[in-house]
């Protein structure tokens, strides 16, 4: 039996192209303190699987029991909370306000503000999801 892996030229090319550009941005990243960085791997890892994901799991574990037969609704929650959560995870430096002065010359910008922009993103996930649900369930009960 051969088992088809990539499906054209195309995708071997694609797939090689993103291999080199994995690389260099890896030996770019390990020029500095390669030490720190792969402690930080590490440990963004650990806290990762140790802490947040029983957290996570659990409070999801609540929130489908709480819902009970009903958990029509879950998922409108799922899906804001979990991109809420990576957006919060990924730019926690900036909305916590912890970055160094070295973030300013390098970036250009201050990192004033991102809480507050982070905080109405959630806002417009929530918001959006509320509005999808309503409008799910009001054409549900329309046509039945």
């Amino acid at each position: 039996m051969v088992v088809r892996v990539l499906g054209s030229p195309f995708q071997l090319c694609v797939l090689l192209c993103s291999f080199a550009l994995c690389a260099y941005a890896g030996v770019r990243l390990l020029d500095g303190d390669w030490v720190l960085i792969a402690l930080w791997f590490v440990g963004a890892a650990v806290v990762h699987d140790l802490v947040l994901l029983p957290l996570y799991a659990g409070v999801d574990r609540v929130l489908v029991k709480g819902a009970g037969r009903r958990r029509a609704w879950v998922n409108y929650v799922r899906v804001p909370c979990a991109l809420s959560g990576v957006l919060l995870l990924v730019w926690f430096p900036l909305i916590s306000g912890r970055v160094s002065e070295r973030y300013a010359g390098v970036a250009g910008q201050s990192a004033e503000g991102y809480l507050g922009r982070w905080l109405v993103l959630t806002a417009v996930l929530f918001g959006g999801s509320a509005v999808v649900f309503a409008w799910r369930v009001g054409r549900g009960r329309g046509s039945g």
